[in-house]
């Protein structure tokens, strides 16, 4: 049986994925609206993968027989600023996720919930990309400041981003 502190730690944090992909959808309907159909794309993958990170934990409950706990979803901001501002709340907001996630690994350790660690083994993973590909796009944007060509080009390749399934899920959306 999952241990419970270690279970709420989890709805915790199927709550907090939730709200992510909340945010990066609503990064995106700013990003539509300055007409930045590339950042507003790479947004929208965004929100399907922490969506799909939300469901990775749902899944690990239910399957352990455990009802998750759902909580309301606080209204994300409508105001982000420039790309490079946006940006730079996305970093700061992946290194929020981060630390969250390893929290709750060391949980995890601390309870000797060896199932939870290795499931989180690979959120580690994926977070440090997070937090490396927010980076990088905000270094690109800080070098194309004031060049709005340099900032098409970007937005043009933001936009080839595709969502891809996260290996956990194995096809369980």
């Amino acid at each position: 049986m999952l241990n419970q502190r270690v279970a709420a730690a989890i709805s915790r944090q199927i709550n907090a994925e939730f709200a992510s992909a909340y945010l990066y959808l609503a990064m995106a309907g700013h990003f539509e609206n300055e007409d930045l159909q590339g950042f507003a794309k790479w947004m929208r993958v965004q929100a399907q993968e922490e969506a799909a990170h939300a469901i990775i934990l749902f899944n690990y409950l239910t399957d352990r027989d455990l009802l998750p706990e759902l909580a309301p979803l606080e209204a994300p901001p409508t105001e982000f600023g420039n790309p490079q501002e946006v940006f730079k709340q996305v970093k700061e907001h992946e290194r929020k996720v981060t630390e969250s996630i390893n929290e709750l690994a060391d949980l995890a350790l601390e309870e000797k919930d060896h199932a939870t660690r290795a499931l989180l083994d690979w959120f580690v993973t994926e977070q440090v990309e997070e937090q490396a590909v927010a980076h990088t796009i905000h270094s690109r944007i800080k070098l194309a400041s004031g060049d709005a060509a340099g900032l098409l080009v970007l937005d043009q390749e933001l936009g080839a981003r595709t969502f891809v399934m996260p290996p956990p899920l194995n096809g369980r959306l």
